[in-house]
């Protein structure tokens, strides 16, 4: 069966959680995705979802226009379960009554479930879970029932079970609701009695098929960067079409040490791909030169990026698509179109001629459903080596958003040697496959310091390592404090040019994981 026969639409009301819920329901094995609060009823009907999640949100209902989802959403005969401002959107659907509290509630709580329900089946009475809102049902609407409680919320979950809709105030996916795992898989399978048909094995056979169709006899050209998507990406097209498949490694200037003559050894002699090296270092130095704007650096790189493979196709002699390694996150950090979230960062794989190419139905993104975890699934199920599955995530602008200000030679080099130092300490250290990513930010001030009898004026490391699952949510990480002192020790006795290290103990939200 195809993994998509089993869909949830989550109708995204502009929620920081909103990812966390798919990627709850993901991790059921059942395909999720994420489209806006006003999706179109048409469309919603012709996606034949098996159920619907409504969102939370930033919003009250009675704030100026506050998103509301539409009441034919209730007449599908498809199970509902509302979240928190989804809640609300049910509430008002059925002609209940809700309003402003005068006793918000944010954080941990503990709800009381009062009444049997499907919904929390094999919860204790009393369960943890967390909490973020600041309006409160004053009536439920006919038909409904009240099944939890909180000491500062009356109506913390109701259910129609005749209808199949329920409603809770607290957000299940979050890791602090303690059982939240267990509540959004008794709505999967207690309540729209689904199989999980979601694995990276179904994926794989209907994703072969669905790029197959869409290539046709054409040709395609795959940006590879040596990273973990790229890979995936190459590995998962040449099983499909094989050699109408071609890998263009561009050298853009701003990659890690060595990674240039280390990608075309692993890819040409490991993996048997049909690749084609570009080294386009001074065109890249010569556009990025002068430039300290993160967005335009990002522009500049993958407008750059397109020319280059464009002359590049012209060598081959036909070029029919362009493939990316796009993944969900970036799709949605990129875009505004997912509810009123905020556009979070654009993305090198959306500038305005890869968008132009995509309109025009030239663009392959076969990962663009899959979170980072996901991929890597993926790429063992393709038989992929895990030394290349399980590297760290690198961004597509490279080193150039890992250095704030102006690119240069001489900041390139510093930080290539730097970071070269902070990963393989951390491998040696036994760390690296624990942590979602570790990495250097070569700062844009000067400090004082002290070598020798001699003071120095230099420059300033700063080091990066997160704990993630899937780079939408991210802690830092509580390195052992000797581990970070060596570190810090051979930066500055190695690397000419620093005498300073810093250490990045910000999570995200509300940081981000790269500095740019």
């Amino acid at each position: 069966m195809n993994p998509h026969d089993e869909k949830v639409l989550i109708l995204d009301f502009g929620s920081q959680y909103t990812q966390l819920i798919a990627r709850k329901v993901r991790e059921q094995k059942v395909y999720a995705e994420i489209v806006p609060f006003n999706y179109p009823i048409e469309k919603i009907k012709n996606d034949k979802p098996s159920a619907i999640i409504l969102s939370g949100g930033p919003s009250s209902t009675y704030d100026k226009g506050a998103p509301f989802v539409s009441s034919e959403i209730f007449n599908l005969n498809v199970p509902v379960l509302g979240i928190c401002y989804g809640l609300y959107m049910i509430v008002n659907g059925f002609a209940g009554k809700s309003s402003s509290s005068n006793k918000k509630e944010y954080g941990r709580a503990e709800i009381v479930i009062k009444k049997e329900s499907p919904l929390f089946k094999g919860l204790s009475e009393r369960e943890t879970v967390w909490m973020s809102h600041g309006d409160k049902v004053t009536e439920i609407p006919s038909g409904f029932e009240i099944v939890a409680e909180s000491e500062n919320t009356p109506v913390a979950a109701i259910q129609n079970t005749a209808k199949n809709i329920y409603g809770i105030q607290f957000h299940p996916e979050v890791f602090h609701s303690v059982h939240g795992k267990e509540v959004i898989a008794n709505f999967l399978f207690e309540i729209c009695k689904l199989k999980g048909l979601w694995t990276m094995k179904s994926f794989v056979d209907s994703s072969v098929e669905q790029i197959r169709k869409e290539v046709g006899n054409g040709t395609v050209l795959l940006g590879l960067s040596g990273g973990v998507d790229s890979t995936v990406t190459a590995v998962l097209l040449q099983k499909a079409i094989g050699e109408k498949l071609y890998c263009v490694f561009v050298d853009n200037g701003v990659l890690r040490k060595n990674e240039a003559e280390n990608v075309i050894k692993r890819y040409k002699e490991g993996l048997n791909l049909n690749l084609i090296a570009v080294d386009a270092v001074d065109l890249f130095l010569k556009k990025l030169k002068g430039v300290t704007d993160p967005e335009k650096k990002r522009r500049i790189i993958g407008k750059e990026f397109i020319k280059v493979f464009m002359k590049e196709a012209k060598k081959i002699g036909r070029f029919d698509f362009l493939a990316q390694g796009t993944l969900y996150p970036d799709v949605i950090e990129s875009v505004s179109t997912k509810g009123p979230s905020d556009t979070i960062k654009s993305h090198h794989n959306r500038v305005p001629e890869v968008l132009k190419l995509i309109e025009s139905g030239k663009v392959v993104e076969p990962l663009k459903e899959l979170f980072k975890d996901e991929v890597r699934a993926l790429g063992t199920e393709l038989g992929i080596p895990r030394e290349l599955i399980a590297r760290h995530p690198f961004p597509g602008p490279g080193l150039a958003i890992r250095i704030i200000g102006e690119i240069t030679k001489e900041r390139l080099d510093i930080l290539r040697e730097a970071d070269d130092i902070i990963v393989s300490e951390i491998k040696n250290a036994g760390y690296y496959d624990k942590l979602w990513q570790a990495f250097g930010i070569f700062l844009p001030v000067k400090s004082v310091g002290v070598m020798g009898d001699n003071r120095t004026y230099e420059n300033v490391i700063a080091i990066r390592a997160v704990e993630s699952t899937d780079a939408m949510t991210a802690d830092w990480a509580d390195l052992p404090h000797d581990l970070v002192k060596k570190i810090s020790s051979r930066i500055i006795n190695e690397v000419r040019g620093i005498n300073r290290v810093v250490y990045d103990v910000s999570s995200k939200p509300p940081s981000t994981i790269e500095w740019e």
